[in-house]
């Protein structure tokens, strides 16, 4: 017996219905989300990204500033000192005394604003160990002390927060 031919099937002329996934969502559902999604974290990015210019540019006005106005407190506390100053200048009838006592008095003023504003004296007593990161050493001396101490200081240094403003001016006992 024989089977009869098989006969083609004519191809349909309506659209292939599209994919569907495993969830029955199609090709273009999947598509439409995906392009929401990625609008949706475009926006956050951009939005992430201008925060951070803001941010960027604030500090570096708040830079700016702190720059600009960080002697502000320094000068301000000086100003008494200034006054002080001026005070003797208009009293020229002044005696020796007077003049000797009001530079102390103004003297007081100036290491209470230094101090105030963390500039730091170095006057390192004698027999203390000789620091070259506080002290310069401007001669060697004999002495009945252990070498390389502070003999004497010649001109006091100062730190500015724990940084060396200026060495202090020593000079070191010689070795023996």
């Amino acid at each position: 017996m024989s089977q009869p031919p098989i006969e083609p099937t004519p191809p349909s002329t309506e659209p292939a219905s599209p994919p569907a996934d495993a969830a029955g969502a199609t090709v273009e559902q999947q598509l439409a989300e995906w392009q929401a999604r990625h609008a949706e974290v475009s926006d956050a990015f951009l939005r992430a990204k201008a925060e951070v210019e803001n941010v960027r540019r604030r500090a570096d006005e708040e830079v700016s500033k702190a720059r600009k106005f960080a002697i502000d407190a320094f000068a301000e506390s000086l100003l008494p000192v200034k006054d002080s100053l001026e005070a003797a200048i208009a009293t020229p009838g002044a005696s020796v005394e007077q003049v000797l006592e009001g530079v102390h008095a103004t003297l007081r003023q100036l290491a209470a604003a230094l101090e105030r504003n963390k500039v730091l004296q170095i006057a390192p007593p004698a027999g203390t160990k000789f620091d070259p990161h506080q002290h310069q050493a401007i001669s060697m001396v004999p002495a009945e002390q252990e070498a390389n101490t502070v003999v004497a200081v010649l001109q006091k240094g100062y730190l500015i927060a724990d940084r060396v403003l200026r060495p202090a001016l020593v000079t070191v006992a010689a070795p023996k």
